[in-house]
This record gives C-alpha cells, sequence and structure tokens, in this order.
C-alpha cells in the first residue's frame, strides 16, 4: 500500500545518541489505511491545474459552490468523486458514494461518505469529507 509523507507536512525533531547528542528533522510519515485516506482529503480537496506536473490531478468540488442543491448536482458530485478515485487512486476499488443529507445540506455543506475496498487487503472502510467553506465573517484581533 505504501508509505508517503503525512498530510498536512510536519517535521519532528529527532535526537540520536551518540559521542555527542545530534538532532536533526525528519518528515512525518503516513501508511496504510491513514495514508488512503490523506490522499483521498488531498484528491477531494485539490482544484485540477493547481498541481504543476500534473495539472489533471483532482476534483473540482469548489466550481460548484453556488449551484442549486438538487438531485442533479448531488449526481453530478457523485460522479466527479467516482472519476476521480478510479483515475488517482489505484489502491482502492470504489463501492459506493452517498451523500449524508442532514440540516447542514441547506447551508451548502455536504458530507460524503466514500465506502471502499482496499486492494491489497481486500478490507472494507468507510471515509467521509466533510465538503464546506467558511465565511471571512469573524475577524480576529
Amino acid at each position: 500500500m505504501g508509505t508517503g509523507w503525512a498530510f498536512p507536512i510536519s517535521f519532528r525533531k529527532v535526537r540520536t545518541e551518540t559521542e555527542r547528542t545530534i538532532s536533526h528533522c525528519s518528515v512525518e510519515m503516513a501508511a496504510d489505511l491513514e495514508d488512503i485516506e490523506q490522499s483521498l482529503t488531498i484528491l477531494l480537496t485539490t482544484r485540477p491545474g493547481e498541481r504543476v506536473m500534473r495539472s489533471d490531478y483532482g476534483c473540482s468540488l469548489e466550481d460548484l459552490l453556488f449551484e442549486p442543491m438538487n438531485e442533479s448536482l448531488l449526481t453530478y458530485v457523485r460522479n466527479l468523486i467516482d472519476q476521480s478515485i478510479l483515475y488517482y487512486e489505484p489502491r482502492i476499488k470504489l463501492n459506493q458514494i452517498d451523500i449524508l443529507e442532514d440540516d447542514n445540506l441547506l447551508e451548502g455543506r455536504l458530507k460524503v461518505a466514500v465506502d471502499f475496498t482496499m486492494r491489497s487487503t481486500n478490507s472494507r472502510f468507510n471515509y467521509v469529507y466533510d465538503f464546506y467553506t467558511r465565511e471571512a465573517t469573524i475577524v480576529a484581533q
């Protein structure tokens, strides 16, 4: 399944005991299910065109922010996510995508539940992506 840099990228100080104490930094890593979940978060939050060497990578969910919330839009969102996972996350097999309806749906907030199977272990998991944008109405003083 692989191991990759954790998201968001963070560093930790590592101390090595030798004749003298030497410290250096290393990158936090993620593996297995955690790596896949972080990869899905990156995939769903990246707009196509943001990556320099992979301009087609991403899912254009933010382009739909001010569209009217109806069944047609929800179907389109499911299709966007399905295609993005199909092309850019080969470690999983997508079983189902559900958009959870709750009171926040009227506020422009979508909770997307992704049911998937890890190909390497044939284990089934759920991942919930909470898609919303916060208004910049409160300014810190």
